[in-house]
């Protein structure tokens, strides 16, 4: 069984923030040990993160450490879209816990990846990655061959552009690669929100090479698009005008898809000579896909359905959970504060979750996992 407290520094204190976090995290354990920690730090407190991560380490003498820098932070049911520093941590005293820090180096032609773990045993993992040093959807791609239904959740680190990413492994802090931590003895409950909403028919790919779609249900696939477009009502016409998005379901093996089955892609361009559509995955003949839309109400209805179907599978209230939200999301996608934070609350009973805002989110669609865009991916431990 697991006990989680979080703790959140509202001000950009340095050394102050860290320390302030990870005390209410301490006291939100009630003197249980902490086995294992997140730490994300928003980008004004990273001069200071050698010393934060010290205090951090002192306080809570975790068994696995990891974080990063971010753009900003959740906890406590609140979203800091800039700044701040949050702590996440789990008194979970029969987990197995191996933290690991990745880095890539040239192997003849490819690049090969030093520092991996044995995922073998893993229930799931945790990865918070360098966007810019760091080939996370190649690896996503090995993992899921070598470790099938292993889920990968994460995120990209936020802080800043090349150069200035932080990301941190028990007590050391790097610059370059990823780091992560695998869990095992430990009951993980993944969901994934893509922010989109489902449209029009269900189409069946029977024409395709690599990540261009030449033929939906045996016709031109740009000429069936815009056949069901034409078909929609006029509310589902204007955000298709605004932003039309492609949903690949990934496992085939279902009565029926839901908006959880669907890897949510953007449509990247149309060849009217040919009729054929490219879109940002690559697929297969045979896959079905379906048009997809995404603005503020339909990411809020999204959220709130895949949160609740993960609270139906509970037995009661989850100790806590992680969060890993897009920078694109926050203010950004909704009229109100917290939006992301607020929900995540009330679907779990105000259990205490932390996170940040990453520049690409890691989660599983099916039994592989993926990097998304605009998503809120969660992980859920059951009490």
């Amino acid at each position: 069984m697991a006990r989680i407290g979080t703790g959140l520094a509202t001000d950009d204190a340095g050394v102050d923030a860290f320390a302030e976090a990870s005390g209410r995290a301490a006291m939100a354990l009630g003197g249980a040990p902490a086995d294992l920690v997140f730490v994300f730090a928003g980008a004004a407190n990273l001069e200071h993160a050698d010393a934060g991560l010290a205090i951090v380490q002192e306080r809570l003498a975790p068994r696995a450490l990891v974080g990063c820098g971010a753009q900003g932070v959740v906890a406590a049911g609140r979203e800091l879209e800039d700044g701040g520093v949050a702590v996440w941590a789990a008194a979970m005293p029969d987990a197995e816990l191996e933290s690991f820090h990745l880095e890539t180096f040239a192997s003849g032609e490819s690049v090969a990846v030093a520092g991996m773990p044995d995922f073998d045993a893993a229930e799931a993992v945790f990865m918070l990655v360098d966007p810019y040093s760091f080939p996370a959807e190649p690896l996503l791609d090995q993992i899921a061959e070598d470790h099938p239904g292993v889920p990968i959740m994460g995120g990209l680190a936020s802080a800043g552009g090349a150069g200035s990413t932080l990301l941190m492994c028990d007590g050391e802090l790097v610059t370059e690669g990823a780091v992560g931590v695998a869990l095992a003895g430990v009951d993980v409950r993944p969901c994934v929100s893509q922010g989109a909403k489902p449209i029009g028919p269900e189409m069946a790919i029977t024409s395709a090479d690599g990540n261009v779609i030449h033929e939906l249900a045996s016709k031109p696939a740009l000429e069936r698009l815009k056949t069901a477009i034409t078909e929609l009502d006029p509310v589902e016409r204007a955000l298709a005008a605004s932003g039309l998005l492609i949903g690949i379901v990934i496992d085939e093996n279902r009565p029926e898809y839901e908006r959880g089955d669907f890897l949510v892609r953007g449509l990247l361009g149309a060849d009217e000579e040919s009729g054929s559509i490219a879109v940002g995955e690559r697929v297969r003949v045979g896959q079905t896909v379906r048009m997809q839309v995404r603005d503020g109400s339909s990411a809020d209805e999204d959220l709130r359905e895949a949160l609740a179907r993960v609270a139906r599978e509970l037995d009661g209230p989850p100790a806590g959970a992680l969060i890993f939200t897009c920078n694109g999301r926050g203010s950004h996608m909704f009229n109100v504060p917290d939006h992301d934070a607020s929900a995540l609350d009330q679907a779990l009973g105000g259990a205490p979750a932390a996170g940040f805002f990453c520049a690409g989110e890691i989660g599983p669609v099916g039994t592989r996992s993926f990097v998304h865009g605009f998503t809120a991916t969660m992980a859920v431990f059951p009490s």
